[in-house]
């Protein structure tokens, strides 16, 4: 198992050599992928109202719990190819969201910055 983000996406790297893989893990290939399990996840809620969407049953849980693993192995295995460090791509995204959003404007609202700039 698994324990840090580094030891996951060497644990994913080598099922993906194991089974020869690799040579059909491109960037494109990997994305569709990837939106193909957030659509799954996104059928997880689909007609649900939002509190139900907050107080999901154990079986539902589970099959969003899947889903959710599905399109982060696939999120990882993206960076993966890639050369991306996510942790670094975050860490970068926040700081251009915190120039984006600043809190005396953006508290509070759910407007996107170009609505208030």
């Amino acid at each position: 198992m698994a324990d840090s983000l580094d030891e996951l996406r060497q644990r994913i790297s080598a099922f993906v050599e194991e089974r020869d893989w690799a040579q059909f893990h491109t960037p494109k290939n990997l994305a569709m992928a990837m939106i193909v399990e957030a659509a799954e996840l996104v059928e997880q809620f689909q007609w649900s109202t939002p509190q139900e969407s907050q107080q999901l049953t154990p079986e539902k849980r589970e099959a969003v719990s899947h889903e959710l693993a599905d399109t982060f192995v696939y999120l990882l295995r993206i960076a993966e190819v890639l050369h991306i460090d996510l942790i670094e791509a975050a860490n970068q995204k926040i700081e251009l969201n915190a120039k984006k959003y600043p809190v005396e404007k953006a508290r509070g609202s759910n407007a996107k910055y170009t609505e208030y700039l």
